[in-house]
């Protein structure tokens, strides 16, 4: 049975998936003219000023927040170091490159969940890529098998990984028994997930920004200890990317190709561009400017954070620390361990210890949520959500003590058949998507804060929910761009 998992994953990713992500981030990259480097800067912006909000709302500071909770987890840790030992320092390098056309798709998959989304009726709205397919392409089956899927996945097997990792870094070190600490894990989750979605985003808000800007303080601290170093470092993983620093033919080819493919399975692995799970928190968000294309652009500063900056940061440590060596039979989270221990002690041991259970925990309740998501979109049951989170508390103590090899091979599966789905979805529906960026564009370019009015866009007002998107002002012609302009191209 592993053996066919196994196989048919390996096919998915490595054969399909790879290139679809990197064809799609160029495509939405060329459409977009480049909207990751135009609104670079203007997104950090509109992060940085969506902290504040009503009462009931969700930021999209705090929508950003919850996302992060969810890319930011034990694969920037251990998932980097495992790239640079299999594919060398060069899978760095294609990491980087897949983040930034991975901006692109992000942007289009939050957008779409923007204009999609459900009011909760209590302030709060819910969506992702399970409630564009049903309501834009009106196949409802194929949202319930994506939303099956993702819950799957996310709200139950990931869960399950991440608990495990929290529960060996912390059994590990003080040695106590898993049975008590998965107890303790779970009895937290429970509190925090059965007190609703403001207690899950206002955890998250807390918690991400705190512990990713202390992991990065640690890494700079690395990067200033073995300052001289750097040229050097620099040099290794451009030459390793390009199959520089090997012997010309069949060496080069194979050490490029693992380059790239530990890097780029890596890099997507970590910041999930396009595979349809972050569209799940960027939909919950009341953008400010009131605009969808607003989530749109704030969510490229998440991918750009989680591969660029905490990955980035990773194989810095990893690379400075010399430990990086032939023959060394250390990988994944002991290799990171080893080589922040080699450079400040016995301390820095301890220190990715405690990052493991932070970055572990919050990617549990971040994806939480995006099963709970799903399971709204396909029925909405105060019964069916209760057995939901009880399910969850306990494949969270399960996994906490579970050997899970087999599990780690389904939720491969399951993320890449919901990878497919989705980027299928999004390059169809892209057209509007582009015009909506248009329209954002135009009212910015006039000194105008963007304001969205659904009439203008006939395909969008026909299939988006009547009490989101509800229009306050009058239709205008804004920058010389009238309605009609942008109702010429509403698709792909």
């Amino acid at each position: 049975m592993s053996t066919i998992v196994s196989g048919i994953t390996a096919v998915i990713w490595e054969y399909l998936l790879i290139y679809l992500l990197l064809g799609a981030g160029v495509y939405f990259t060329v459409r977009s003219r480049f909207v990751q480097l135009r609104y670079f800067f203007h997104a950090w912006g509109l992060m940085l000023s969506s902290r504040k909000t009503a009462k009931d709302e969700i930021s999209s500071f705090q929508a950003l927040c919850t996302s992060l909770a969810a890319h930011v987890g034990t694969g920037n840790l251990a998932g980097v170091a495992i790239a640079i030992f299999i594919g060398g320092p060069g899978a760095i390098f294609w990491m980087w490159i897949v983040a930034i056309l991975g901006m692109a798709s992000s942007f289009v998959e939050n957008t779409l969940a923007q204009l999609y989304k459900t009011n909760n009726k209590d302030g709060t709205f819910r969506g992702g890529p399970a409630y564009y397919i049903e309501k834009a392409l009106g196949l409802r089956w194929l949202g319930v098998l994506f939303s099956v899927l993702l819950l799957i996945t996310f709200g139950f097997v990931f869960n399950a990984v991440h608990a495990n990792s929290v529960t060996q870094a912390i059994a590990g070190h003080l040695s106590l028994k898993p049975m008590m600490v998965g107890l303790t894990v779970a009895s937290v989750t429970a509190f925090i997930i059965f007190r609703g979605v403001h207690s899950i985003v206002r955890f998250t808000e807390l918690v991400v920004p705190f512990m990713a800007l202390t992991y990065l303080f640690i890494a700079l601290g690395v990067v200033i200890c073995r300052f001289s170093e750097i040229p050097a470092v620099i040099s290794l993983v451009f030459e390793s990317a390009f199959g520089l620093h090997s012997a010309a033919g069949g060496a080069a080819g194979y050490s490029v190709y693992q380059a790239m493919t530990q890097g780029i399975k890596r890099g997507l692995f970590s910041n999930e561009a396009g595979m349809g799970s972050g569209p799940n928190a960027g939909a919950t968000a009341t953008p400010k400017p009131h605009h969808p294309a607003t989530q749109g652009i704030v969510s490229m500063v998440s991918v750009f954070i989680d591969t660029v900056v905490i990955c980035t940061a990773t194989a810095a440590i990893v690379l400075l620390s010399g430990q990086l060596e032939t023959g060394n039979a250390l990988n994944g989270i002991q290799l990171t361990q080893a080589a922040l221990g080699s450079v400040v002690g016995d301390w820095g041991l301890w220190f990715i210890s405690v990052a493991v259970i932070f970055f572990g925990f919050t990617s549990v309740i971040a994806n939480y949520y995006y099963g709970e998501t799903n399971l709204l979109f396909i029925r909405n049951s105060r019964p069916l959500l209760l057995a939901y989170r009880s399910t969850v508390v306990l494949l969270v103590f399960l996994g906490s003590v579970a050997s899970l090899e087999m599990v780690w091979m389904l939720a491969d599966l399951a993320m890449g058949l919901m990878a497919l789905i989705n980027l299928v979805i999004i390059v169809l529906l892209c057209g509007p998507v582009m015009q909506v960026l248009k329209d954002y564009d135009a009212q910015s370019q006039s000194g105008i804060s963007p304001e969205f009015n659904r009439t203008r866009f006939p395909f969008l007002d026909r299939t988006i929910d009547s009490d989101v998107w509800v229009i306050t002002e009058p239709d205008e012609t804004i920058s010389g761009i009238s309605g009609r302009d942008l109702r010429e191209s509403e698709s792909c």
